[in-house]
């Protein structure tokens, strides 16, 4: 995971805010999916509950984590959306890093979910929400190689 890792220096946290160490052996081999969001994105709101769903259902057997990263206004708002997600996240108080995420990775809106390979830190999918919402709502083909 040194790869991505470097994007985030320590500030991703689990949902009890303890710091994430990417080279802990459990997250070997994973595909890490990085959701750009926000509470105040309609589009989002009507997105997450769906990539709840398909996080707890393949999470496991497709070995998949995700860090949210939020384009939300404030920090109240920000920690409200959240309670909603199970995975991991990154701190809200590095809106410089985010910032350099979304220019890095071309995020142009939101939501967006890009898929990379954990280990080497490659991008294998850049628009996973439309294989979610319509190309393969089960998840059958995870993870989606070039899309």
């Amino acid at each position: 995971m040194t790869s991505l890792a470097k994007f985030f220096d320590g500030n991703v946290h689990n949902k009890i805010n303890k710091k994430i160490d990417f080279s802990d052996q459990k997250y070997k081999g994973k595909t890490i999916g990085l959701y750009f969001s926000a509470h105040w994105c309609p589009p989002c709101r009507a997105f997450t509950p769906k990539l709840v769903e398909f996080y707890k259902t393949h999470r496991k057997d497709k070995n998949f984590e995700i860090i949210y990263i939020s384009s939300d206004q404030d920090e109240r708002t920000f920690d409200d959306y959240y309670k909603e997600m199970p995975w991991l996240k990154m701190d809200f108080k590095e809106r410089k890093k985010r910032e350099k995420l979304l220019k890095v990775f071309k995020v142009t809106g939101i939501p967006a979910l890009i898929l990379f390979d954990g280990d080497t830190g490659n991008i294998i999918c850049t628009n996973a929400i439309e294989q979610i919402q319509y190309r393969d709502k089960k998840g059958e083909n995870f993870p989606w190689k070039s899309c």
